[in-house]
């Protein structure tokens, strides 16, 4: 499914570092680095910047030098200059002031393992005198800080701790662009739109490692405290893998037990019940990432007994292309326990009722369903089968109103469908005319699909 491109500036959610330099620095104002994530060929680096001076600080500049071999690639929530090795990042406009006890952090992604050494912070040294390698005398911290930080937080804490998830099936979950600026708030999604369940997109790679649209390690519970806000109102997520742009990690993964930690990392960091996976473009032709993600996730859930997954797939009013039907082949063929196959209903270039293509598309794959599962009755069946529509106006010009949305849901509770969801949440906030990545480009009041699509009770 399409998504924006935007790579969100904020940073929430991020592993805690305590850096405590002695009041002798340069304004009482010290900067200590981490490998948040290591995968041996490059890592995830971040600084903390933290004034614990009596005085605000206005701006703050870090410098180091990294050693030939290992280069910056993208980065956040700084602005940076480059000569040769050496490396200059600013502040951004909303994270340079700095109140006494106030931190700020940045980071990015380096290509190859050397860690940045001759740091300096405004000009002096990061570590608030101590040495200027690797973070300074306080040490380089990897993984977490002081107090047993375990992925993401506090207090010795898994990051798969905090609210439990809801239990029972996910009826409704429309897919959430987690990569839009500004960051969606889920809260504010849920209370608007009567809606309590989403599907966050898109964990993708950076190398063999899982990412959040190339920006944000997962391993550090990026949004979690927003997760935990929706299951402490009685939702719940999927986290969903892949997507139209960036790499799946089976793409980039060259080893079943390299593919199953990652997945599990993600699994793990959000205490997750539900994973997807969104197969499309080349993925969904390639024979070795098939195989090797389908192994993974027989693997994956031999470790987290009870995960439900579930495969999202380009369809026809057909049903499952040929491609997609070797996905689901394999999945099943590998001891994957597949909980629901998820019609990508959109985007077909013909011109078709959407509202009809989306009920037929819904009929094939059920009855191509019932080939692969022979001893299943037809509510097993109908309940493995979910939909996934584009709200309003789709890349091919073809359009998904309000009157598909309402046929959608009513045939989808004659049918007891596993899941109803739609691309994309924000793009029914805006209710706006512009890019597609943003709007639906018809008539429509803010959260009007949702709140059509909150009648499907299962």
């Amino acid at each position: 499914m399409r998504r924006s491109l935007t790579l969100v500036l904020a940073l929430f959610g991020t592993l805690v570092l305590f850096f405590i330099p002695p009041a002798s620095a340069a304004g009482g104002v010290g900067a200590a680095f981490a490998k948040t994530s290591d995968w041996g060929s490059g890592y995830q680096g971040q600084y903390t910047i933290t004034n614990t001076g009596g005085s605000s600080v206005s701006s703050w500049k870090v410098a180091f030098d990294l050693p030939s071999g290992t280069t910056v690639g993208s980065y956040w929530d700084a602005l940076l200059t480059q000569s040769g090795t050496h490396y200059t990042f600013t502040n951004r406009d909303y994270n340079g002031t700095l109140a006494p006890g106030a931190s700020a952090t940045f980071g990015w992604v380096s290509t190859g393992s050397g860690s940045p050494t001759n740091c300096t912070l405004n000009g002096g040294s990061c570590a608030a005198g101590g040495s200027t390698t690797g973070g300074g005398s306080g040490g380089t911290t990897t993984g977490g800080g002081t107090g047993g930080t375990t992925g993401g937080t506090t207090g010795g804490t898994t990051g798969g701790g905090g609210t439990t998830p809801a239990a029972g099936p996910i009826h409704t979950a429309p897919y959430v662009d987690m990569g839009a600026w500004p960051t969606p708030s889920l809260t504010t999604m849920a209370s608007s739109s009567g809606l309590k369940d989403f599907t966050l997109a898109f964990v993708t790679s950076a190398g063999c490692k899982a990412s959040w649209f190339n920006a944000y390690d997962p391993r550090q519970a990026w949004a979690k405290d927003q997760i935990d806000a929706i299951r402490a109102a009685g939702g719940d997520v999927k986290v969903s893998f892949g997507g139209a742009s960036g790499i799946e990690l089976a793409q980039a993964c060259t080893s079943v037990d390299a593919l199953t930690a990652e997945y599990a990392a993600v699994v793990d960091a959000y205490g997750l019940t539900y994973v997807d996976f969104d197969i499309e473009g080349s993925a969904v032709a390639e024979p070795a990432s098939i195989a090797l993600r389908s192994q993974a996730l027989a693997k994956l859930q031999q470790t987290h007994p009870g995960l439900r997954i579930s495969l999202t797939l380009p369809v026809l009013p057909e049903g499952l292309t040929s491609d997609g039907l070797n996905v689901v082949t394999s999945a099943i063929n590998a001891g994957v326990s597949l909980d629901m196959v998820n019609s990508m209903a959109m985007d077909y270039y013909r011109s078709v009722d959407y509202g009809d293509a989306a009920v037929q598309a819904a009929t094939s794959v059920e009855g191509q369903l019932k080939t692969l599962y022979p001893g299943r009755s037809d509510a097993q069946l109908w309940a493995m089968v979910g939909v996934t529509p584009m709200l309003g106006q789709n890349d091919d010009g073809h359009v998904f109103d309000q009157a598909d949305a309402r046929q959608l849901v009513s045939f989808a509770q004659s049918k007891h469908l596993g899941m109803l969801s739609f691309w994309e949440e924000g793009r029914d906030a805006n209710a706006c005319s512009g890019a597609l990545y943003k709007c639906t480009n018809i008539s429509q009041s803010p959260y009007e699909f949702s709140k059509i699509f909150a009648a499907y009770t299962g």
